[in-house]
This record gives C-alpha cells, structure tokens and sequence, in this order.
C-alpha cells in the first residue's frame, strides 16, 4: 500500500490507547505484506508473477477481497476493476521516463484488463490469469480493505471512539468523539474547485469515507496534463470529474466506490446510489 496510517483514539488512558493502536497497526502492516504488489513475497506479487498459467492458492482473506473487488466491479460497471495493472504500466506514471504510450500500446494493455479475465476457485481459494501479462493491482481498495480490519480489531479490544486513516485519502470512524459530537474530516480542494458545490468537510460517525481525485501523479506533454486515474474500460486518463468521495459504512467500498465514480462522473451518482442507498456521494 506504500502509505502513511494514523489512529486517533479518545477514551483510553494513553498506554491502553497506544497498546490499542500498535496492535492496528501492526495488522496493517500483516496486510501490506499479503497485498503488495511490490513485495516479493506477497500473495499479490506471486499472483502476478505466477497466474498467467497456474492456479495460486491464497489465504482466505486475501481470496475474499479479490471475490469482493469482482463484485464491486459489477455493480460499477467495470469502472473500478482491479486488473488495471497493465494499463498502470503502461502509462507509466511512476517512471521519471514516463512517456505517452502509442493507441496500439494502450489497446494492447487494455486487452490484459477486465475481472472476467481473473478466475476464482471458491473450493480451493485459489485464483489465475485467463491471459499471461496481467496482474492486479489493489491501489483503489487495500487501504480501505486495512482500515476496515484495523478497526475491527479496536472494536473487538473494546474501543468506542476513533478515526483511523490511510494516506489521508480513505478514514474510519468507530462511534463519534467522546463529546457525542461526529468526527469532522476536511477534504481538500485545488483552488480551481473551490468556487464549486462540493462540500469541503464531512462528518463521519461509525462510518468510513474515501476520496478519490485526478491531481498527484501525472504526465505532462504539450501543455496537457494526464493525471494518474485510468477509466480501466477505455486505458485513458479519467476526465469526467476532478474529485470524487463516497461515505458508506465499509471502507473498502468507499475506497472502491469512490474510484469508480470519479471514472463515471455524473452518471456514477445513480449507478453507486443503486448498489448502496444509504451512501453519500460528493462529486466535483
């Protein structure tokens, strides 16, 4: 996940409070070394590297998720789909050489992307690759996915009151602050938005929020910008919408969800609206 995680804890004396917090993180950190697409001796990463022609067994949390991306991606219309690897790839965005790849490279990448193409073996947790050359990548849902088992296991130790993030992108709250009053949360907007309808700060109680937002990584040529966020159906840019966040009750959804409706714009709101009624979507 390759990001920075934060627990705020109110109710606790300061060692039951950071005994609490270490015990999060520390499962954080478990997850990061299942998930990452980086490390060697991930799930994720002998997954990638082995599943172009061989089933691999995974544990069962691991196949959980992957089970879940594929149902969020249904339900998006595969606008958030963990198969985007080769289109990151491709485009380059953590390269200083980045280059803007031809039509031919792209559409070749984009023949690599889809969840129907990622085979699941419910019998034996097991999953593969219907084609060499591609892999996943759990950007858009890990973070949520670790904030959600962190705080499961602060609910389960007995904590009341908490807001946990990762990367200052996707938080947790478990309850509201000690006072009654929710956890207020201020989401950040480029000067070009804040004129806009989009609200600059949610309040969040026993529920997770996520933002997702085209400005960060980029590529530029010509005068033109190309942010980082790939529509994983067309492998360009996303240019529907600049931010997008959605509050739900799972971190892991509103980390997926708010993926997929930055990719859809507008017509995200009644498609995410549809597959959970109860969130709340902001969209600018």
């Amino acid at each position: 996940m390759a990001t920075r995680f934060e627990i705020l804890i109110e109710g606790l004396d300061d060692s039951r409070a950071r005994a609490a917090a270490e015990e999060a993180l520390d499962e954080i950190e478990r997850l990061d070394r299942q998930l990452s697409a980086f490390n060697p001796s991930s799930e994720i990463f002998r997954l990638n590297t082995r599943g172009g022609g061989d089933w691999v067994r995974l544990s069962p949390n691991v196949f959980s998720l992957l089970k879940q991306a594929r149902e969020l991606s249904a339900a998006t219309e595969g606008a958030f789909d963990i198969t985007i690897g080769p289109l990151l790839r491709c485009w380059g965005f953590m390269r200083e050489d980045a280059a803007l790849p031809s039509d031919e490279q792209r559409e070749r990448a984009r023949e690599l992307v889809g969840m129907t193409k990622l085979l699941l073996d419910e019998a034996t947790y097991s999953a593969r690759f219907e084609r060499d050359g591609m892999s996943v990548d759990l950007g858009a849902i890990g973070k949520g996915h670790a904030l959600d088992q962190a705080a499961a296991i602060l609910r389960e130790i007995g904590v009341n009151h908490a807001l946990a993030h990762g990367g200052t992108s996707t938080a947790i709250a478990i309850g509201p602050r000690m006072d009654g009053m929710p956890w207020q949360i201020q989401i950040a907007q480029p000067e070009q938005l804040a004129a806009t309808n989009a609200r600059a700060k949610v309040e969040l109680k026993d529920a997770a929020l996520s933002v997702s937002a085209v400005w960060g990584k980029s590529i530029e040529r010509d005068g033109r910008t190309y942010g980082h966020v790939l529509d994983p159906r067309t492998g360009v840019p996303v240019q529907s919408a600049q931010l997008a966040a959605v509050i739900c009750d799972s971190a892991t959804e509103s980390d997926a969800l708010s993926t997929a409706l930055l990719t859809l714009g507008s017509s995200g709101l009644e498609i995410v609206k549809t597959f959970r009624p109860q969130a709340e979507c902001i969209l600018a």
